[in-house]
């Protein structure tokens, strides 16, 4: 009897989460997990070993650890007493007595316009800064799976339409659309699921999180420094691919993309040596060596080659393939397939590049009722939900070590937000089907 592809996955899935309760290193139970399923799909032995061979010596494998250790430094530098104070203060300023809540929200989204792997990194100290000024004023303890679970969700508000989403650009072109009415038909998304994280994740800690509001206003000098230095950093995110690409077209666009964080990163970096060294206290790069950062470091190379060898396996296509055969439902299996693809991939990219063509597919079947807006809507907004609770998504796994949360304990805490998303998905795939759009 063959045992069908979705079993093998949530089985493997089940293994590694078991594995990383255990202590194991969760970076080791994912490419554990992937060499399993890349056997299960088929593969000899020395295939896979060829497989692993080929993601490990990639370009884009190096590039991002490097990338990633690059945003720990920021991370690490935002978090220095001065930096953090400066950032939070400002916030909570203009904020009035609600700016630690405004910390809380707009530190992550502010981030989160930047799409960079790893990017919740940056945000992560001023969550930790406002939640540790409202504990000094008697405000209580903070857990940090509620943390966790603030910085994780604001962080992705916008990837459901911001244009400079890997998974936003694939999933335009899948679904053969403009951009303009791309962003017109998505960009609902974002104020429900903002909306949502402040009803479940702030409004309880509300009154904890109030604040005198001060007439004085914090220097700013610090704020001008942290900020232009940022601002380096998402010019070259932006602008810098242009570059890249003339200079060299044969590179792939994911390449290209992480190629221009780099040197947006790089030019930061030299910011903060030069910073600290008129500071006379240079810390760079000492952070890395510490086992957090290394957990990180290691954890994110797991992501990387256990993503690598399901692409190998085939076993996502194989399983799409078999609720297609099993005759499930037209919405089920728009909702369904992307929701998997999200699970298993931890990526916007992979559930838009794995799952949305079968979707689409599934629209140009004889008697198909299904129409594009609505469609879009239920398997985008889905296969996100996917990817945020999947175990193998960096900004999950990266900021819960950063607070030293459990991954189970943050998605516990974020699932009445993912629920109120998926409502709305489902709601608004009803109302637009019936349309016709």
């Amino acid at each position: 009897m063959t045992v069908p592809a979705v079993v093998l996955i949530l089985v493997v899935f089940a293994c590694m989460l078991m594995l990383s309760r255990v202590h194991v290193p969760l970076g080791l139970a994912l490419v554990v997990g992937g060499i399993t399923l890349d056997i299960s799909g088929g593969q000899a032995p020395t295939m896979v070993m060829s497989h692993l061979a080929e993601a490990v010596m990639s370009a884009e494998f190096w590039v991002l650890l490097v990338v990633i250790a690059l945003i720990i430094e920021f991370g690490r530098f935002a978090t220095e007493k001065d930096n953090a104070k400066a950032i939070v203060d400002s916030i909570t300023h203009a904020g009035g007595q609600h700016g630690r809540a405004w910390t809380l929200m707009a530190g992550p989204a502010v981030v989160g316009l930047l799409p960079m792997p790893g990017g919740a990194l940056f945000s992560a100290p001023f969550v930790r800064q406002a939640a540790e000024d409202a504990q000094r004023d008697g405000a209580g303890e903070y857990e940090p799976e509620w943390m966790t679970a603030v910085n994780y969700w604001f962080r992705h508000i916008w990837e459901y339409w911001w244009p400079l989403y890997a998974g936003v650009v694939v999933a335009m072109c899948v679904f053969d659309m403009q951009p303009l009415r791309f962003v017109a038909i998505q960009i609902c998304f974002s104020p429900v699921a903002a909306l949502a994280g402040y009803f479940f994740l702030i409004r309880p800690h509300l009154s904890g999180l109030r604040v005198e509001p001060s007439s004085e206003a914090p220097g700013n000098r610090r704020i001008v420094f942290l900020g232009s230095t940022l601002a380096v950093v998402v010019c070259c995110a932006v602008f810098a691919p242009f570059g890249v690409q003339a200079m060299a077209p044969s590179l792939d666009a994911r390449l290209v993309r992480l190629l221009s964080m780099l040197l947006g990163l790089s030019l930061g970096s030299i910011a903060i040596v030069i910073d600290e060294k008129r500071r006379g206290q240079i810390q760079f790069l000492k952070s890395l060596s510490k086992p957090k950062s290394l957990n990180i470091l290691f954890t994110v190379a797991g992501v990387l080659i256990f993503q690598a060898l399901l692409e190998k396996s085939n076993l996502v296509g194989v399983t799409c393939s078999e609720m297609r055969e099993w005759g499930i439902p037209e919405a089920f299996a728009v909702a369904a397939l992307p929701m998997l693809a999200g699970v298993v991939t931890g990526v916007a990219v992979g559930f838009a590049g794995i799952a949305l063509p079968l979707v689409v597919a599934l629209m140009a079947v004889p008697g198909s009722t299904l129409t594009p807006v609505a469609t879009l809507v239920l398997s985008y907004g889905f296969g996100y939900m996917g990817m945020m609770f999947s175990p193998v998504h960096i900004c999950l796994l990266v900021t819960s070590d950063y607070f030293s949360a459990t991954v189970m304990g943050v998605m516990r805490r974020i699932l009445p937000c993912g629920l109120v998303v998926a409502a709305f998905s489902v709601l608004a795939f009803f109302i637009l089907n019936s349309l016709g759009l």
